[in-house]
């Protein structure tokens, strides 16, 4: 069902994975998937807005153990209005009209022991927006009636895009962090798409950030949003040091390391207080997580992998966004401008968030 005028193509960036990714991103027209063909359960979105996350940059490059569909429509991060819905679906949550939010899991099963459990993003069956299926990075999406996130109203659309993978993300991370109120948590990768909304949710959930990345300009946000302390790995010859003198000797409770360096994991364990807390939530390609067994046992670490979220994590995160606990820093551009964003990406040069306008 529709009531839309739906055009039979749009402007999207198509990508064949490969090392060289960025130099062979275009932007072209392709279908556009007609209401007649939408499965049941399925729904077309015309998008607003969409993220830019580094994880698209991996699904690009092709660099992580399991490979992404190619050619590659990429994107999970996007906010746009419901313009049709799928035949004999029944029970949509949604309706024609609604303004929803697209993330990393675009479906799953919701029927396995994974989805029963609250990790719906583990299922076997999961399809991934920008990775195993077409994602944002296009005029118009397909998408699940039962995985979009409804936004708010009166909460912007291009603040609400990125929470929808980034604020999502490191919100789980610090929901299960073992963390209490007052306690100390380090967050390497501070200043990037996801460590700066990390620094705020960690603030408004009464935690004690410490931010460590480089630069003068990531220095000046994150303190700005929250961070009681600021390390810059390039100039700071003694991470573990540092974090220990910040935190009276004892180490922080926790880190959820979001850097995509390997090595952010492996201080971790060093600065940890006993009985702390690791969240890996950054995924580096091929690097391998190292600590030190002896001193993991004898101070009673902790080690959780935290893979972006649920449906009723995305919930709460974009709740807290949009009565003002968490804003998004970002830069508007268009869809032209993926191909930059890219490298700078890659060069590590990116401050905060570039979302995507479809208008321009």
């Amino acid at each position: 069902m529709s009531n839309y005028a739906i055009p039979k193509t749009m402007k999207a960036a198509v990508v064949v994975p490969g090392a060289h990714a960025a130099d062979n991103l275009q932007i072209k027209d392709v279908p556009v998937k007609p209401q007649a063909q939408l499965a049941p359960g399925e729904c077309l979105l015309k998008m607003i807005c969409t993220g830019v996350c580094h994880t698209d940059l991996h699904a690009a490059l092709g660099d992580w153990p399991v490979p992404p569909h190619s050619p590659l429509i990429g994107g999970h991060e996007g906010v746009g209005i419901v313009v049709a819905i799928g035949n004999n679906t029944a029970g949509s949550p949604v309706k024609l009209g609604d303004r929803v939010g697209v993330k990393w899991l675009a479906n799953s099963c919701l029927n396995c022991e994974s989805c029963r459990k609250g990790l719906e993003q583990t299922c076997e069956k999961a399809e991934l927006s920008g990775y195993t299926v077409d994602g944002t990075f296009s005029e118009y999406v397909v998408s699940y009636v039962n995985h979009v996130t409804p936004i708010p109203d009166g909460f912007d659309s291009f603040a609400a895009a990125s929470i929808l993978c980034a604020g999502v993300t490191v919100y789980r991370a610090i929901k299960y962090s073992q963390t209490a109120p007052g306690d100390w948590i380090v967050l390497p990768g501070a200043g990037g798409g996801l460590g700066h909304m990390a620094v705020q949710y960690a603030k408004f959930m009464g935690l004690r950030p410490i931010a460590i990345d480089t630069g003068a300009e990531k220095k000046k946000l994150c303190l700005e949003l929250g961070a009681e302390a600021w390390i810059d790995f390039r100039e700071t010859k003694d991470i573990v040091a540092a974090v220990k003198a910040i935190t009276g000797g004892k180490g922080a409770h926790s880190a959820v390391v979001t850097t995509a360096s390997s090595s952010g994991y492996t201080q971790a364990v060093d600065y940890l207080r006993t009985g702390g807390t690791l969240m890996a939530v950054g995924l580096p390609g091929t690097a391998k997580l190292e600590a030190s067994i002896f001193w993991t046992v004898f101070k009673s670490i902790s080690i959780l992998g935290s893979y972006v979220g649920n449906r009723q994590d995305a919930f709460e995160a974009i709740d807290i966004a949009a009565r003002g606990g968490v804003t998004c820093h970002y830069v508007k551009k268009g869809l032209s401008a993926l191909k930059d964003t890219y490298i700078q990406m890659q060069a590590g040069t990116l401050a905060g968030r570039i979302v995507l306008d479809f208008k321009e």
